[in-house]
């Protein structure tokens, strides 16, 4: 009898990056003068009440979201790659990454999932040999601008869990087997799919449920 995959999924901000990429991607916009000072203030006045669990992982990326609305996506796509080998892989988190390679030479299904847009997280998918990647779709009108939302549910917390479910039972994956990786607990209802949940870095909400759970906790280096 043919043995059944093991997934490995790994989210991404502040997991296999050390830093919440949509800072990164905001600075990188500011500094060349592509992104309106009303809008930061939005973002700096959302996180304030974000980090303080006032709003949730779905409310705070549709605020971010919102930033699309009205631009083409082509010219986002075509700069993707430039911007990660630029600004997002001096992130990568190198205790996490060295999971990756673990699990890849286990012969194990690597999944990238997280609630980030597609076309940021595809260069990283096929630079670390993800095979899956499970995102958010932006939502584009026929003429390609975009409109400010997204093309399905983000894909965070109950949601991230519907993803991966969807993809475990089409691929006929052994979730008892599999990892997850997320350092939020919005990522929980993944982390308890699988039979090797790990938090990393977490949030103090997830720090207390991989406690007492006995989920193991990581660090980024």
């Amino acid at each position: 009898m043919e043995a059944r995959p093991i997934g490995a999924f790994f989210d991404f901000d502040r997991t296999l990056i050390d830093v919440e990429s949509p800072k990164l991607g905001i600075r990188y916009l500011w500094e060349r003068g592509q992104i309106p000072l009303l809008y930061v203030l939005k973002i700096m006045a959302a996180n304030v009440f974000y980090q303080r669990n006032l709003i949730s992982d779905e409310a705070m990326a549709r605020i971010l979201i919102s930033f699309y609305r009205g631009k083409p996506l082509a010219p986002f796509e075509a700069g993707a790659g430039e911007y990660y080998h630029e600004v997002i892989r001096p992130h990568l988190a190198p205790n996490i990454l060295a999971r990756v390679q673990e699990h890849r030479e286990e012969g194990h299904t690597l999944v990238l999932i997280s609630a980030g847009i597609r076309y940021l997280l595809r260069p990283v998918a096929q630079d670390l040999g993800f095979e899956h990647l499970i995102c958010t779709d932006l939502e584009t009108r026929p003429d390609g601008i975009l409109t400010g939302d997204t093309q399905g549910p983000i894909c965070t917390d109950s949601h991230k869990r519907t993803y991966a479910c969807e993809l475990a039972n089409s691929l006929n994956m052994d979730l008892a087997s599999s990892y997850a990786y997320g350092d939020h607990h919005a990522d929980i209802p993944l982390l308890e799919l699988v039979g090797h949940p790990h938090a990393v870095e977490p949030t103090e909400q997830l720090r207390k449920v991989a406690s007492e759970r006995g989920w193991p906790i990581l660090s980024f280096r």
